[in-house]
């Protein structure tokens, strides 16, 4: 069970525990699938890279993972990727895009777009 887990499941159980599960979020350093342009330079070398999208009842999901195990548990095949802490994560999405986080875990959660907002809104 990874820390953003432990955090999710307080969370669960206890609604005042959202701060904390929002702070462990902010801190931790997601794994995110990006569209494989066929470059062969290192994805830290990179002026910029486009995570995939995905659809889903009308709405624009982005994959994020907790550890390097679940991202290739998600793909079942090899996938490119790139790593980003959380605040960076908020500081990047654009307005209507809801994050998948662990898809396809025991402790998967989404975000809609309004949480993304107040999380933004944090100093």
């Amino acid at each position: 069970m990874t820390a953003l887990d432990e955090a999710l499941e307080k969370y669960i159980n206890d609604d005042n525990a959202q701060g904390e599960y929002y702070d462990q979020v902010l801190k931790t350093d997601f794994y995110i699938p990006i569209v494989d342009d066929g470059s062969d330079t290192p994805i830290e070398e990179r002026e910029s890279v486009t995570p995939m999208l995905f659809e889903a009842d009308e709405k624009r999901y982005v994959l994020l993972f907790d550890t390097e195990e679940r991202v290739n548990s998600w793909s079942k095949k090899p996938v490119k990727y790139m790593i980003l802490a959380g605040y960076e994560m908020v500081k990047h999405t654009p307005g209507g895009i809801h994050w998948a986080v662990n898809i396809g875990s025991e402790r998967a959660k989404e975000f809609v777009p309004e949480e993304i907002a107040f999380l933004q809104s944090l100093p």
